[in-house]
């Protein structure tokens, strides 16, 4: 039993190794920087983010406030047991990460999910995927990407299902063990986070699941380092709105690689690998 027990712990690492080295060298973690960048340097994406900015940042500032008055101090009077002098901190922690969770369902499935849609498109039009973006949505004459979105053809980004929120809610308690737990947490929901930050771009794409699956397991490293950015910059509560928008901007920038052969598993381009061959 003990020699199972090690072996299963053994293949373990060694997945969890493959997984951080293949993330390490996809540099996908570092397309939600990207996102910020490109979003405050291209002015014409903000338009979908300012028309939402009131009623979300409402909505945001609401949410936190409630839950911080009503659960803060039952959560860590839980984690007193298991975090001691660190309770205060974990049960801030907790409460921030359950205020974002319900801060990013409610204003992805009520608020801005057509305002994602049309940034992640625009972000395409303005790399040059015209193609790929006109096989979901009517493209137009315009000065700029958004002005040139136009009906939608496609269905948008999936509203968070059922079984999301209860992935989530089974993840949870992993806050009550102390910093590993937290990291755990992170991880898991940076793993699901990753890919689900391509779901317009695979519809635009037609795929079906299995040719989802298929890829989504290829950058399997790639979308787990790219997840675990986003998760960390959408931790907070109010200001996840903004860092919504920009890991939406960073996954279109992605996907535009990807389609414009500059992004692979491996992290680098075919033709900057024929270069260094060539090179040596």
């Amino acid at each position: 039993m003990a020699d199972k027990v090690k072996e299963v712990a053994i293949g373990e690492a060694n997945r969890i190794k493959a997984l951080s080295s293949d993330a390490a060298r996809s540099g996908a973690y570092l397309y939600p920087l990207r996102g910020i960048f490109y979003f405050a340097t291209h002015r014409s994406l903000w338009k979908p983010l300012l028309d939402k900015l009131v009623p979300t940042l409402s909505l945001g500032l609401g949410i936190t406030a409630l839950m911080f008055t009503f659960t803060y101090l039952p959560q860590m009077a839980v984690m007193a047991f298991t975090s001691g002098p660190l309770a205060p901190i974990s049960a801030a922690l907790l409460v921030l990460s359950e205020s974002s969770t319900l801060f990013t369902v409610l204003s992805k499935s009520f608020l801005i999910e057509d305002a994602l849609v049309d940034t992640f498109d625009g972000v395409l039009l303005s790399k040059g995927t015209t193609d790929l973006v006109s096989g979901g949505r009517h493209v137009q004459d315009g000065g700029d990407p958004i002005a040139k979105l136009g009906k939608l053809v496609k269905d948008p980004f999936a509203k968070y299902t059922p079984s999301a929120i209860i992935r989530y809610l089974m993840y949870l308690p992993l806050n009550f063990i102390p910093v590993v737990g937290t990291v755990m947490f992170v991880v898991l929901q940076g793993q699901r986070t990753g890919p689900a930050a391509h779901t317009r771009y695979f519809e635009l794409k037609q795929w079906n699941k299995s040719q989802r699956e298929k890829h989504v397991e290829a950058y399997r490293g790639a979308y787990t380092s790219f997840g675990l950015a986003a998760v960390l910059l959408e931790f907070i509560p109010v200001a996840s709105i903004f860092f919504a928008f920009t890991n939406t901007v960073g996954g279109a920038l992605w996907a535009a690689d990807m389609e414009n052969g500059n992004a692979t598993a491996e992290g680098t381009a075919p033709q900057l690998r024929e270069k260094a061959k060539k090179a040596e």
